[in-house]
């Protein structure tokens, strides 16, 4: 069975008002989309529904851990992401998906594709530049940072604050 096809959502069925529906995601979810960063990934994710006459509100939620490398040590460790994300569904003559949080289904569209937004809604939610939580401690010891503190550029005068040369221009006020 696909890892994308539990995200098919039936609405035709469903009464209008508010409908819940869970969902746990972990690797193969992922590499569904090709997608093979993430090392381990556990997620559990909440779709509520909130069904009425003219459209479909999602409001999506997740709440997991990944395994990352991290950008300047490349030690491994497991981030925490609890992303969110709103999606409206409207009806109208053609499929469209150019806008982000509305998507329109085409009349007659008896079911909608989850997947593609909890994709997006986790990978997005991973910060751009990836720190080990214990470089900002000073608790991770690694080759990698010693040899970037050994190769950091250094002060070559720290006690002196001014550059001499602008003294004389300071005097001219």
């Amino acid at each position: 069975m696909d890892a994308r096809s539990e995200f098919m959502i039936p609405f035709v069925g469903l009464k209008n008002g508010k409908h819940l529906f869970e969902f746990s995601i972990d690797h193969t979810f992922f590499e569904a989309f090709s997608f093979f960063d993430f090392k381990h990934p556990r997620f559990e994710v909440v779709a509520k529904l909130d069904k009425k006459e003219q459209m479909l509100e999602f409001e999506l939620e997740a709440n997991g851990k990944v395994g990352v490398v991290c950008d300047l040590s490349m030690e491994p460790f497991d981030i925490s992401l609890q992303p969110k994300f709103t999606l409206i569904v409207k009806f109208g003559a053609a499929f469209n998906d150019d806008n982000d949080e509305i998507l329109v289904l085409p009349h007659g569209s008896h079911q909608v594709d989850l997947s593609q937004y909890v994709y997006e809604m986790i990978v997005l939610a991973l910060p751009p530049k990836i720190i080990h939580p214990d470089i900002a401690t000073g608790r991770l010891k690694s080759p990698v940072l010693d040899k970037l503190k050994e190769l950091a550029p250094k002060e070559e005068n720290p006690q002196q604050e001014n550059d001499p040369r602008w003294d004389k221009l300071k005097d001219l006020l």
